[in-house]
């Protein structure tokens, strides 16, 4: 992509089920939980980019040591810093390196269950504090909660509201302290129901104690709590006693990954870490389903069990597009059929000229797609090739058919992502030329003013660097057409579910329409959709329609994408300018298995989504483009 979307949030727990000897033994380390959290977070780094921060909890702590220990760091390299930092803790700590029972009870991070968090915010909140995994404290190992996640609630309002309705008192507003004070006051009340339950069977405290550790029911700490919630999430937490869970939403929107054995059991965001960082195939790496939650308890015993009935199914589309490792098997596939789909409206714009025109991608994200876009116009060549042999029959000579399997598809590495420029002591003009300088271009690879120059993009959400840079640079080959063409179809609506788009004002498929609509004295269409969003703002979630749909209505995909395309082009462009989108069809022939399109069709999979897209609009009209709109 062009421009960067700030990224999701990406999870990784492990939960080890033999004692430290046993990997001491086989591995050659009793840190081998702590080295496979590493490698889960590393492979997952195009997740988060702000922050990162892990955790571990030691089974077999004795009274008076620690029991929890808890690392996180701000920025880009927060990977690097928080285990750099558990690394020197370790080191600190006089001891002997192959004592893995000694280390088991005394040695900081050397635990059974660790969870690892990689944040990026989509709330403009930051800072340390803000960085997952969350901890709630108590005095009573079970009574203590680690919490972290990939998730976005939309309902934020309501479950703050719920919880003081309680007679609890948070003490901030973000979603994931909300949660933790919900889910913290629903473990207790789970310890209290056991409390009183081996307390009148006459048990002693301390066997109270171990009794409760053993027999949490994690299922019932989440069912009542999460009947509220709104929003995409993957929730993720561990109690101080030993218990892990790992709880999906129940239209799938957010994806986790699990794979388990004798000796461990993992989780992650995405498939392709965990088939790398544990050595598995394919098929050993199972998808948590919506509305499940994997859980482990103390005694080391895993189980699936469904906390909430499956929803409208939503898995996201735009995630499997952009954010997720294109390593991915099902992902890759995808990604090339996205550009294979794409290779009809591309003939049409080059008028099926393949002679004179050359096919590129824009680095690094869409070279996936411009694999599929060759492969679907190789198809349509090769079917005119076998024709033209048909129709000249026996007639044919060597040197004509020489000619015809000659003709190929032209592509070339076109654009070069360059060194990221530092333009922040420029200003104005200054500025923008640099940045225009972000991508280079191979010289000699386009005929001037012959060749046609069709350039595939992952997403094109604002617009931004295209007519800063990409545009600007191609237009030094001196093509005849430029031909953008992404991957996706047009983002039109904000997210709520946990990636930042989240304003009406940044995308230009939004501006383009608005400017449709002034161009053909249509200011009436906007004015009766600010009309009905604004008299719906203190309605119930649930009553709350998407009105922001009839910004659109008028226009075809192809008249907002001429528009589009205007918008893009300097006055200083001497190429004709073409935009391309990926239709909703193609995008669902592509990925059958994630139908969730809300950023491109309105169709929001939870009443938060159209209360987001309404308040969002409203905003725009305000001039109070917030980051985010509860």
């Amino acid at each position: 992509m062009t421009e960067v979307i700030k990224h999701e949030c990406g999870i990784a727990m492990v939960r080890l089920l033999k004692p430290l000897a046993y990997y001491q033994q086989k591995y050659g380390s009793y840190m081998y939980g702590l080295n496979k959290l590493y490698l889960l977070m590393e492979k997952q780094h195009n997740r988060g980019q702000e922050g990162a921060g892990l955790a571990c909890v030691k089974l077999h702590a004795q009274p008076a040591e620690e029991f929890i220990y808890r690392e996180r760091a701000m920025g880009t390299g927060a990977i690097q810093a928080i285990f750099g930092n558990v690394r020197n803790q370790i080191q600190n700590t006089p001891h002997d390196p192959t004592d893995a029972e000694w280390a088991a009870l005394h040695l900081p991070f050397a635990g059974e269950v660790y969870m690892g968090h990689l944040r990026y915010s989509t709330t403009g909140r930051s800072g340390l504090s803000y960085v997952h995994p969350f901890l709630r404290r108590g005095n009573w190992r079970s009574r203590n909660l680690l919490l972290c996640g990939n998730f976005n609630m939309t309902n934020v309002d309501e479950i703050f509201g719920s919880i003081v309705a309680q007679g609890q008192h948070p003490r901030s507003y973000a979603d994931t302290f909300v949660l933790l004070e919900q889910l913290g006051h629903a473990l207790d009340r789970e310890n209290q129901r056991l409390y009183d339950r081996y307390k009148q069977e006459g048990l002693g405290d301390i066997e109270i104690t171990e009794a409760i550790e053993n027999n949490l029911n994690i299922a019932e700490i989440l069912k009542k709590p999460s009947r509220i919630w709104d929003g995409g999430y993957v929730i993720c937490g561990m109690t101080g006693s030993g218990d892990m869970f790992s709880f999906r939403d129940p239209r799938g929107i957010r994806p986790a990954f699990y794979y388990a054995d004798d000796e461990i059991v993992v989780v992650a965001s995405e498939r392709p870490v965990i088939q790398t960082a544990m050595n598995v195939q394919v098929e050993q790496v199972r998808e948590l389903q919506p509305g499940e939650c994997l859980v482990v308890n103390r005694r080391g015993e895993m189980h699936i069990e469904q906390i909430l009935q499956p929803l409208n199914y939503s898995a996201c589309s735009f995630e499997r597009i952009y954010f997720s490792r294109g390593s991915d098997v099902d992902i890759y596939r995808e990604r090339k059929e996205l550009g294979r789909y794409l290779a009809p409206q591309i003939l049409k714009s080059i008028n099926y000229d393949l002679e004179h025109t050359v096919f590129s991608f824009i680095p690094n994200t869409a070279e996936v797609a411009w694999y599929g876009m060759l492969e679907g116009l190789d198809s349509y060549l090769s079917e005119q090739k076998l024709a033209r042999i048909r129709q000249a029959g026996e007639h044919l000579t060597d040197e004509e058919l020489r000619q015809i399997l000659s003709l190929k598809v032209r592509s070339e590495k076109v654009a070069i992502k360059d060194i990221k420029l530092r333009t922040f002591i420029a200003e104005g003009d200054t500025r923008d030329d640099l940045a225009a300088h972000v991508y280079d271009i191979t010289y000699g690879t386009v005929a001037p003013g012959v060749d046609n120059l069709v350039v595939i993009d992952d997403s094109i959400v604002r617009g931004t660097t295209l007519r800063q840079s990409i545009i600007k640079i191609l237009d030094r080959l001196h093509p005849k057409k430029i031909i953008i063409v992404s991957s996706s179809p047009q983002v039109r609506f904000p997210d709520c579910y946990g990636i930042d788009m989240s304003r009406m004002g940044e995308f230009i498929a939004f501006k383009a329409a608005m400017e449709l609509l002034k161009e053909r004295g249509m200011q009436s269409v906007i004015d009766e959709v600010y009309r009905k969003s604004k008299a719906q703002q203190n309605l119930p979630k649930e009553e709350v329609v998407n009105y922001v749909k009839e910004i659109y209505a008028p226009f075809t995909q192809e008249e907002v994408s001429q528009k589009i395309a205007q918008m893009l082009t300097s006055d200083d462009i001497t190429a004709q300018v073409e935009i391309i989108y990926q239709t909703l069809e193609g995008l669902h022939q592509a990925i059958p298995g994630h139908p969730g399109d809300w950023y491109f069709s309105g169709n929001y999979p939870t009443p938060g989504g159209n209360r987001l897209v309404n308040n969002a609009f409203v905003n725009f009209m305000e001039g109070a483009d917030s980051k985010r709109q509860q």
